[in-house]
């Protein structure tokens, strides 16, 4: 499973010119599934993004964790991030998840940082801004948007983790 993680000041997907996800500050993230991934991967590339300390502190550091910033997800399925240029020019998928299983996997991947954000936004009051996930549509052809902040950008790949 590969994460590629951008945090962002602002980004948003559209599918057949409608905008079905946005978020402002927070991360935009392209998942990456193969047949292979398994949920317990899937938790493993959740905590370990949902727990990256990539945001400013007030002195400037990269010390503060997504929900210390009340950042939000944005999560776009991405079986690209499985291509193979070894060979020729042009890519093959076949190390890429069929459909089924990545549909699955990254339908899990929403609901846990769902549950992730309504614990988040359980006891805050109206003055603080909601964690927000918001997803594009698994399969479709969309438009994806962001400003990159930094820019910064980090890939998660549970074979490194």
């Amino acid at each position: 499973m590969k994460f590629i993680i951008q945090r962002v000041e602002k980004a948003s997907v559209e599918v057949e010119g409608e905008v079905i996800g946005k978020v402002d500050k927070g991360f935009f993230v392209l998942i990456g599934v193969c047949n292979e991934d398994t949920k317990e991967t899937a938790d493993k590339l959740i905590k370990k993004m949902l727990g990256l300390r990539i945001f400013a502190d007030a002195e400037g550091k990269t010390n503060l964790s997504l929900a210390d910033v009340r950042g939000s997800l944005l999560l776009v399925s991405q079986f690209t991030l499985y291509a193979d240029c070894k060979k020729g020019n042009r890519p093959s998928f076949v190390k890429a998840g069929s459909p089924e299983h990545a549909e699955e996997i990254y339908d899990y991947i929403v609901d846990r940082c769902n549950n992730w954000a309504d614990e988040q936004n359980k006891d805050i009051d109206n003055e603080v801004d909601i964690i927000y996930i918001g997803t594009g549509s698994f399969g479709a052809d969309m438009r994806c948007s962001i400003i990159n902040d930094g820019p910064f950008t980090i890939e998660l790949n549970s074979e490194e983790l």
